[in-house]
């Protein structure tokens, strides 16, 4: 995010204030209402299924407070990838531990997809009253908004600790593989930061980022369809 603007500048690329100002604002609020959200569906699904660990701590909130992580705030800003303050989940609550984590886990990347298609609903009704004329900088914003929220999603379904893909994966392991796989989880994630800063899964997030925003696109496109609006 920032971390590539300013790469831009010192590479000699145009810079455009404006996008880059709608971008950060975008982002903004992805950190200050999407990422709240986000915790907040992990511990609404969680208290469905039996856990209140969140609502009894106070995190069955849409509040910004309770779920900012500065650190992970500021990698969202600086790298377009980052995170919020996890929501407390205990499974012991559940009747199927294994399998109810992993609902629970998927309503967070789900949250965030649904976010990035609302955007794109509104955004595909703003280009249809103003006739395609919307100004840059709302399009810039839009652009920016949609696709942070489908990059989260995907990113957080990648099957390492502590993402919620890892707990996903965890459904689908024996007691003994899982019990492993947390045992060594702190080396997980180290491993997993020098994966992600090296580049090695740029190109494989970047296909995968690519379809899930072409069917969010798709889906956003086809009531108006349906109208024949488009």
């Amino acid at each position: 995010m920032l971390f590539n603007m300013i790469s831009d500048v010192f590479s000699g690329q145009p810079f455009d204030m404006a996008s880059a100002l709608s971008q950060i604002l975008a982002t903004l609020f992805i950190i200050f209402c999407i990422l709240p959200l986000h915790e907040f569906a992990h511990g609404w699904v969680a208290y469905k299924l039996g856990d209140r660990t969140a609502k009894y701590s106070g995190r069955l909130t849409l509040n910004p407070l309770a779920s900012l992580d500065p650190v992970g705030s500021l990698f969202l800003l600086l790298f377009g990838f980052g995170w919020a303050k996890p929501v407390p989940i205990d499974s012991r609550y559940f009747k199927n531990p294994k399998r109810d984590m992993a609902i629970t886990a998927l309503a967070g990347p789900l949250s965030n997809l649904l976010a990035s298609l609302v955007g794109a609903i509104l955004y595909q009704g703003l280009w249809i009253a103003l006739k395609t004329n919307v100004p840059e900088f709302i399009q810039s914003f839009f652009i920016a908004y949609i696709t942070i929220n489908v990059a989260l999603a995907v990113f957080n379904m990648i099957p390492l600790p502590p993402l919620d893909g890892s707990k996903i994966l965890g459904a689908f392991l024996s007691n003994k593989a899982l019990y492993n796989y947390y045992r060594y989880q702190n080396i997980i994630i180290m491993v997993a930061f020098v994966v992600l800063f090296s580049g090695m899964l740029r190109v494989p997030l970047a296909v995968l980022q690519s379809a899930c925003l072409n069917v969010v696109l798709w889906l956003a496109e086809l009531p108006f369809k349906l109208f024949g609006l488009l």
